[in-house]
Formats: C-alpha cells, sequence, structure tokens
C-alpha cells in the first residue's frame, strides 16, 4: 500500500508540472502571436494610408488609368482599431445632417400650410364669384320679364349673347331653358304660323281684389 500510495503522487506531480509547463508555454505564444498582429495591423494600417495619398497625389497629377486596389480578402478585414478611431469622426460629422435633416422636415409642414393659407382666399374669391353669377334660367327669366313683346328663342339668345359674351349662350341651350321654363309656369308659350314665341307669366291684376271686396259688401247689406 505505502508503495502504491508513492507511485501515484509521483505521477501527479509529474502532470501537473507538464500541464503548468505547457500553460505557460500557450501564454507565451499567446503573447507573441498578440504581439506580431498588432505589428501588421500597424504595418497594414501605414500601407493603406500611403495607397491613399498616392491615389490623390495621381488623381492630382491628372494622370489617366485604372488605380490598382489590394485584394480583399477575409482576414484583410483585421485592423479593427483604425475601424474603432475612424468611427467616432463620422459619427458627429452625420450627427449634424440628421440634425438639418429633422429641421427641415419640420419646415416642410409649416411652408405647405403657408402656402395653403395663402391660396385658399382665391380660391375661396372664385367659388363666390361662381356663386354670384346668375343662372341661364335667372337670366332668359328677366329678359322677358322686361320685354313688352314676345320674343322667340333665338332673339333671346342673341340680346343674352351680347350682354354676357364670356358664357358662351346658344340658342338650343336658350330654347331648353325657355322650355323648362313654360313648364314650371315661369314663362308662357304662343304660335305664331311656324314660329315659336315666349313672354313672361302676366302678372294678376291689382283691381281684381277690390271688386270682390265691393261685390261682397252688397251681400253683407241684404
Amino acid at each position: 500500500m505505502p508503495h502504491n500510495t508513492a507511485t501515484a503522487t509521483e505521477l501527479t506531480s509529474q502532470y501537473i508540472n507538464q500541464v503548468t509547463g505547457d500553460l505557460e508555454q500557450n501564454v507565451k505564444e499567446q503573447d507573441r502571436i498578440t504581439a506580431e498582429i498588432a505589428a501588421l495591423q500597424e504595418q497594414l494600417a501605414a500601407l493603406q494610408h500611403d495607397h491613399t495619398v498616392l491615389v490623390n497625389m495621381r488623381q492630382a497629377l491628372g494622370v489617366a488609368g485604372t488605380t490598382p486596389e489590394p485584394a480583399t480578402t477575409g482576414s484583410a478585414t483585421v485592423p479593427s482599431p483604425r475601424k474603432k478611431a475612424t468611427a467616432e469622426p463620422r459619427g458627429k460629422t452625420t450627427a449634424e445632417p440628421r440634425g438639418k435633416a429633422k429641421k427641415a422636415a419640420a419646415e416642410q409642414p409649416t411652408a405647405k400650410a403657408k402656402g395653403r393659407s395663402t391660396k385658399t382666399p382665391a380660391a375661396g374669391k372664385d367659388v363666390a364669384t361662381k356663386k354670384a353669377q346668375p343662372t341661364l334660367a335667372d337670366l332668359v327669366r328677366r329678359h322677358l320679364t322686361e320685354q313688352s313683346e314676345p320674343r322667340s328663342a333665338a332673339e333671346v339668345a342673341t340680346t343674352l349673347g351680347e350682354a354676357h359674351p364670356d358664357r358662351g349662350i346658344k340658342t338650343n341651350v336658350v330654347r331648353t331653358t325657355l322650355e323648362n321654363l313654360v313648364a314650371r309656369s315661369q314663362a308662357q308659350r304662343s304660335k305664331q304660323g311656324t314660329s315659336v314665341f315666349y313672354t313672361a307669366p302676366h302678372a294678376p291684376e291689382p283691381e281684381a281684389a277690390p271688386a270682390s271686396k265691393a261685390e261682397a259688401q252688397p251681400e253683407a247689406a241684404g
């Protein structure tokens, strides 16, 4: 038993020493590779900087031709420190345009509102002007009331066309309007041979009411 215990202890100490040595070697290799990667990143960053300077100089000299570009591989995208260094200026430069864009977007509705407010009164005036204009039926009815003799549709259309040249009054439209007024008892139609004439409806005689009152008095007296 004591012999077996001593053997196990020796094996354990050997494993411990081997593992410890391997661990130290692993740490040293990691440190070496990390240092090499950092050095390579610095070299790559310097080369990229020189490449940009050379390209700008070539463009300034006006040299034509294709510019050689480095091969882009998965391992070439290593220099994270350079990306972090350039990320902050980009964030700062893009923050201002975004703020300006938001400000411009906020000002656009006000500009549209101003444009609408300035155009609305003009549109309101146009609508009011259209509403103020009399209809063709009103013009025809008014014209008939001003005439002492019957008028044909052609005569009415000619007179109204001269009085309102901007409306483009036509004879057939006036004839249709006159027939509508006749159907509504707002005009009268008469024929003289083959011609049709129109007049305003006859107004009730004002003497009819006093006559009826005079006739009513004898009846009351009787």
